[in-house]
């Protein structure tokens, strides 16, 4: 059974399949991986801590609204982690041998949300004085586009934006590579170069589905598309008839949830509960990738770099991003939090191990899929947490029409890992 497992994500730059725990490398003795777990766990706390006492600076009020931001951040990469949600694996399954249980489990995670986020909307419930709001993305090439680029980017970097933070602070430092690309990409559409000849797309306004049925009619509309999704499939995985789902090793009782594998469902639920903390604190969505481009340019700037003359980062919102803090930024606490929860998860359960070997033709390829998800994510407007997550459970219409660009992008992206080289599910493996 572990022999097909592997089978499904052959690529060594993805992240481990949503039933099993993430590799550790033989050469690494149990007595070698408490070593490092401890120290990991040590470091993490303290980092946790300098964090916390960092936003405690900003003042009374500001402080606790950063911090907040940062342990709802350390609960959605413990999340992950135990969880192994994963967005790119879903997709591909889905795509590649019909099974569409990832699929289903992402219409729990967007059913649960969208839920939390009507019920906040509709009573303006919101922490630090901040009213939830919606949100919405323009509709047009930049949105198709980009989408389509990210999904391709998501199979050759082996990762989502989500999946890239927790598989990297899980230890599995050959997603490394997918992350620095992600970086670069960013920074590469808000360059001088670059952002002139798409800042002009054409487009239409942002549609919210509650501007024409009011919250609980959004609602109501959302769910019931998630309800035919989910049978639609059931009825493909019933025709293409994919190898039963495999049944993942983990610690039982209590222990499973600190140091065992959950089931795709509760990470699903938990996400969703996080995912309304941040809607509840800051008013907004959780979001992942627009930090990738603050912290691309903050390290530009260490070299000279002039970001604030670029035409991009004169915009407003990004402008009072640039002139901020990396630790007063909403997204940036969250992906911090996620990356070092992630640590903490593998590191109490002991699977925390660092890889040496690396297959450069493989860096490369992750590296390019990197590049390709940052663009696609600032052309969209988001990635598969802040444009489709988002979008969908705030009702709006760009979300569904990310989904779709964005799993025509996986096909052509399953497409683009055999020109590669990298290997695919087939029908006869089996799938977790």
């Amino acid at each position: 059974m572990a022999t097909h497992r592997t089978k499904i994500d052959s690529s060594v730059f993805a992240p481990a399949p949503t039933c099993v725990a993430p590799p550790v490398p033989d050469a690494a003795g149990p007595v070698q991986r408490n070593k490092i777990s401890i120290f990991l766990l040590l470091a993490a706390g303290l980092l946790t801590l300098i964090f916390f006492f960092n936003s405690l600076s900003a003042g009374a009020e500001q402080g606790l609204y950063f911090g907040l931001l940062f342990v709802i951040g350390l609960g959605l990469g413990l999340a992950l982690f135990h969880s192994r949600f994963g967005f790119t694996s879903a997709w591909r399954q889905l795509v590649a041998v019909g099974n569409g249980k990832g699929l289903r489990n992402h219409a729990l995670l967007l059913g649960t949300t969208a839920t939390i986020f009507m019920l906040l909307f509709t009573t303006g419930w919101g922490g630090f004085g901040n009213e939830p709001t919606p949100s919405s993305g323009t509709i047009g090439v930049g949105l198709f586009l980009g989408a389509f680029i990210f999904g391709i980017g998501m199979q050759l970097g082996g990762g989502c934006a989500s999946g890239t933070l927790f598989a990297v602070g899980s230890g599995q430092s050959t997603v490394i590579p997918t992350l620095i690309g992600f970086i670069a990409g960013s920074v590469i559409y808000t360059s001088p170069l670059f952002f002139p000849l798409v800042s002009d797309l054409p487009g239409i306004e942002p549609v919210l589905l509650s501007d024409h049925f009011g919250y609980v009619g959004g609602w109501g509309v959302t769910i019931t598309a998630l309800l035919v999704i989910v049978a639609i499939s059931r009825v493909i995985q019933a025709r293409r008839n994919p190898p039963p789902t495999g049944v993942p090793p983990t610690a039982r009782g209590l222990a499973r949830a600190f140091r065992g594998s959950w089931p795709m469902w509760a990470g699903a639920l938990v996400l969703a509960l996080l995912g309304g903390a941040v809607m509840w604190v800051s008013g907004g969505i959780w979001g992942v990738t627009n930090a990738f481009a603050l912290w691309g340019v903050k390290f530009l700037e260490l070299f000279g770099f002039q970001p604030e003359t670029w035409e991009f980062w004169q915009q407003e919102n990004w402008a009072q991003m640039l002139e901020g803090s990396v630790l007063s930024h909403q997204n940036s606490l969250t992906n911090f939090g996620i990356i070092i929860g992630a640590a903490i998860a593998a590191a109490a359960g002991g699977t925390w191990a660092f890889a040496r070997n690396i297959n450069w033709k493989q860096a490369g390829i992750a590296v390019f899929g990197g590049i390709l998800m940052g663009i696609g994510a600032r052309l969209a407007e988001g990635c598969n947490i802040g444009a489709y997550l988002g979008g969908i459970a705030s009702g709006s219409v760009s979300g569904w029409l990310w989904a779709v660009a964005a799993l025509a992008g996986t096909w052509a992206g399953l497409k683009a890992r055999a020109l590669f080289g990298m290997a695919n599910p087939k029908p006869t493996d089996s799938v977790c």
